[in-house]
């Protein structure tokens, strides 16, 4: 409730409007997400209502369990996104809302918008066994070197505090393991899909005792290159069982 009236005081003060739609924010709840009511429910309803691949977990149409572009790997990775994760789950596809909200949060710093984000990455839990979760850990994706100079922040590290906090507060929540470290490299936005995964080849490091079943997670995934190089030195390190989630696809 503190950090509600904070938020609500921060928005009375200095408006910004929900991450969504622009609207007003009338109340400490509304505020403390960064988003209107509506558009809180837009977010859920998009995660909890429809019919998702097992192995990706992006929305599917006409399909039975497993998208056709999973199909098509199955017979190298049964039942496995590829070599170095076992599943992944992708929440929001990166158009129209879903890529105005993500912006409030990134470009536009409403932090009351990552408060929700991460309610999100809470919910896409519930689609992995609860066995996994027992002895899981959240592994956020490193920042490429000299990011939080030129942008003042990482929104990822912001994420990885909330929930942090989170598993504090209430043993629902997972432990945040902070073991990878990503070594200089171009950006990945400069790149074409081939150029991508050679350009993080030995890029990203385990430095530190990896989780037995990791959890890693991203604001993005466009070649799903970033997501693999961390699934890779993470099972180096030491990780038997490599699990992704981003919250929007591209």
């Amino acid at each position: 409730m503190f950090t509600q009236t904070l938020f609500y005081l921060r928005e009375y003060f200095f408006p910004v409007g929900c991450g969504g739609c622009g609207e007003a924010l009338f109340n400490p709840k509304d505020a403390h997400y960064g988003l209107c009511n509506e558009c809180r429910t837009f977010l859920t309803e998009a995660i909890i209502s429809e019919k998702r691949c097992n192995v990706c977990g992006k929305p599917m149409v006409s399909e039975i369990e497993t998208c056709l572009s999973c199909r098509k790997v199955e017979a190298d990775n049964i039942g496995s996104f590829n070599k170095n994760i076992d599943k992944l789950r992708v929440l929001f596809p990166y158009t129209g809302k879903y890529k105005t909200i993500l912006g409030a949060y990134k470009f536009v710093k409403s932090l009351g918008v990552g408060n929700f984000l991460v309610h999100c990455l809470s919910l896409s839990l519930e689609t992995l066994n609860p066995a996994i979760i027992q002895q899981a850990s959240w592994v956020p994706v490193p920042p490429r070197s000299g990011k939080i100079k030129k942008q003042g922040w990482d929104q990822i590290e912001y994420l990885s505090g909330l929930l942090g906090k989170n598993y504090k507060r209430s043993q629902q929540g997972l432990p945040v393991c902070r073991c990878l470290k990503r070594l200089p490299s171009r950006s990945q936005k400069e790149l074409n899909r081939e150029e991508r995964s050679s350009n993080l080849k030995r890029r990203i490091l385990c430095t530190g005792k990896p989780p037995k079943t990791a959890i890693i997670f991203d604001d993005v995934i466009t070649t799903g290159a970033t997501l693999n190089a961390c699934a890779e030195a993470l099972l180096e390190g030491g990780s038997e069982k490599v699990y992704g989630v981003c919250l929007f696809y591209d």
